[in-house]
């Protein structure tokens, strides 16, 4: 685990251009329907009421950023590794990249704008505060993904804290978000500001592919899968389709795998495949044991073999 540093005070970033009228990413749109009644994640039938593991301290400088997507009828955080400029603090670079980058997988999306200002600190009592100027929240949400995106920050500036050593792991982490300096603020029109907020259950995806990354290429052939569950010990079924020519995707490989069920890797799943040279889909999702042969909370993962 990261070695703890208190009072770690992080400095304003420049003014940057505005994004204006649209989302971070043209992907899927984020907003969803005004009488959307959708229950949270961690009251849905079959899904488990559980938040990932606080991430452990990283030999790189890629940032963890999360992403929200779909999956089946739901809506969950994706976590992606980021190269950022290296100029700002850890804590600031993965939340800078939230508001203002596209995710790699064309699934995800943010429903951030790039602030003209943002800022972060940690303190002694291991809460990171985040100041962030009132136009990081110009998109419409409903309720229920406002929620989501506020937890896609907490968890994104929770990752980066302790993957760079800033914070203490071994201790419950908390998030303050201030908007232009102030409490109270309502974000997106839905969600009150100004109180401390830790990682929510049940907002994680069930099923969640971590390498490959998307749109990766794979020097050697040798393709090493890893991926986590949110059922520990639960049966995973995975399929490769690779892509011809006239850009059909057609069934390669196909298998079943158990997530560990061990504490210290719960959840986790690997795979080790040698593929040929070509383009390749990577899906992986629950086991049905309904009987109905159905891919339930699939997630999926373009790459390359060179």
């Amino acid at each position: 685990m990261g070695r703890f540093r208190s009072a770690v005070v992080l400095g304003v970033l420049p003014a940057v251009m505005v994004l204006t009228g649209c989302i971070a990413d043209t992907g899927p749109e984020p907003t969803l329907a005004e009488s959307s009644t959708r229950s949270p994640a961690s009251t849905m039938p079959g899904v488990p009421s559980t938040s990932a593991p606080l991430e452990t301290t990283q030999s790189t400088n890629k940032a963890p950023v999360y992403w929200i997507g779909r999956s089946n009828s739901n809506v969950f955080l994706y976590r992606e590794f980021r190269d950022v400029p290296e100029q700002e603090n850890p804590v600031t670079r993965a939340l800078r990249a939230m508001m203002s980058d596209k995710p790699l997988d064309p699934d995800f999306f943010t429903p951030w704008q790039n602030p003209k200002k943002l800022a972060t600190s940690i303190s002694g009592k291991n809460v990171i505060t985040v100041d962030v100027s009132e136009d990081a929240f110009n998109s419409n949400l409903d309720a229920d993904m406002a929620g989501r995106a506020i937890q896609q920050l907490v968890y994104t500036a929770t990752a980066a804290g302790a993957s760079s050593g800033l914070i203490d792991a071994g201790q419950q982490i908390q998030v303050m978000i201030l908007v232009d300096g102030h409490t109270d603020y309502l974000a997106f029109n839905h969600v009150r500001l100004g109180t401390l907020m830790s990682r929510s259950p049940g907002m994680v995806a069930p099923v969640w592919i971590i390498d490959p990354q998307e749109d990766v290429e794979v020097a050697d052939g040798s393709v090493k899968i890893t991926g986590r569950n949110t059922l520990a010990g639960g049966k995973l079924r995975w399929r490769i389709l690779r892509e011809e020519e006239n850009g059909d995707k057609t069934p390669y490989l196909t298998g079943e795998t158990t997530a560990a069920a061990e504490a210290a890797q719960s959840g986790v799943f690997t795979l080790a495949l040698t593929l040929g040279p070509g383009d390749y889909e990577l899906r992986v999702s629950q086991a049905d044991t309904s009987g109905n042969d159905q891919e339930l909370n699939v997630d999926t993962r373009s790459f390359s073999v060179r």
